[in-house]
């Protein structure tokens, strides 16, 4: 037992030092990593939420070849009819961080059936942003539009 203790004395542990620059070390690559992991988050909900929108475009026009020009009205009936992605439920879903507005307008004797949809990010400042773009997209358009102001984009804004 002597011989342990002799030993265990001899033996040198880490000082404060060595353990306060391992901590200096493993803060800098967190402050470095965390910015970047939220930025690549950002740019892959603003992604999905482009390739939703292109989704939704081809499943309108399908809906509307079967029934004669008229768009489906709700998230609802898209997922019924043409088999739209099940997390598309309600008025107003929210998905990968993004929130998303079908505004239908009918067919009248003068105008053809119309839809438009946008795509919010959910928190679109701050260290919570679930993206910066919002987007914007409709029946008569043949690109998504989209802004980084803080407001939902519209048929003037710029394309994508």
């Amino acid at each position: 037992m002597n011989k342990i203790s002799v030993k265990l004395r001899g033996q040198q542990g880490f000082n404060l030092i060595e353990l306060m620059i391992v901590i200096a070390i493993i803060a800098l690559l967190i402050g470095v990593g965390v910015p970047a992991w939220q930025s690549m988050t950002r740019s892959g909900n603003e992604t999905a939420a482009t390739q939703t929108l292109d989704a939704v475009r081809r499943l309108q026009v399908q809906y509307a070849a079967k029934h004669q020009g008229n768009f489906a009205p709700t998230f609802d009936e898209l997922r019924r009819s043409v088999g739209f992605d099940e997390k598309f439920t309600g008025e107003r879903p929210v998905v990968n961080g993004y929130i998303y507005t079908l505004k239908i307008q009918e067919r009248t004797q003068s105008q053809p059936s119309f839809y438009s949809i946008n795509a919010d990010p959910q928190v679109s400042e701050g260290i919570q942003a679930t993206g910066t773009r919002h987007f914007y997209f409709d029946s008569t358009l043949s690109t998504i539009k989209s802004t980084e102001e803080n407001r939902p984009a519209k048929v003037d804004d710029p394309a994508i």
